[in-house]
């Protein structure tokens, strides 16, 4: 008896974990701040597979960029975003939370972080 409550445990604990991963999938919307108190919108394109997260984020010259080390543990994201400014490359590490049709993220940069909420597009 124990055995099958702990069976029908552990496979709904799984069933929510896939269905909560699958939630991600999508292409997601955010005016992000940024210099001289403006916002840009910002277009993340994600697919999750499993606990791994793939996708392209919309970079600052209008040209999709890969994510890469992209990650989904229940609710939460994380991914890194690798961008060049003027030949130099910066990491933005991105993680988040996902509720519904909205993922309330924070990137992180060796300049300081950011948060803003990216909605799941119509």
């Amino acid at each position: 008896m124990l055995k099958k409550l702990l069976t029908r445990i552990s496979l709904a604990a799984i069933f929510t974990l896939v269905v909560a991963a699958a939630d991600v999938t999508g292409k997601w919307i955010a005016q992000v701040p940024g210099r001289d108190n403006q916002t840009r919108e910002v277009v993340y394109n994600l697919k999750a597979e499993g606990a791994a997260l793939s996708g392209t984020m919309s970079g600052p010259q209008g040209a999709d960029v890969a994510i890469s080390d992209g990650r989904i543990d229940g609710a939460n994201i994380a991914f890194n975003v690798k961008l060049e400014f003027n030949g130099t490359a910066r990491i933005f590490a991105y993680t988040g939370v996902f509720a519904g049709d909205e993922i309330k993220m924070k990137s992180q940069t060796q300049r300081g972080a950011q948060e803003f909420v990216a909605k799941r597009a119509k």
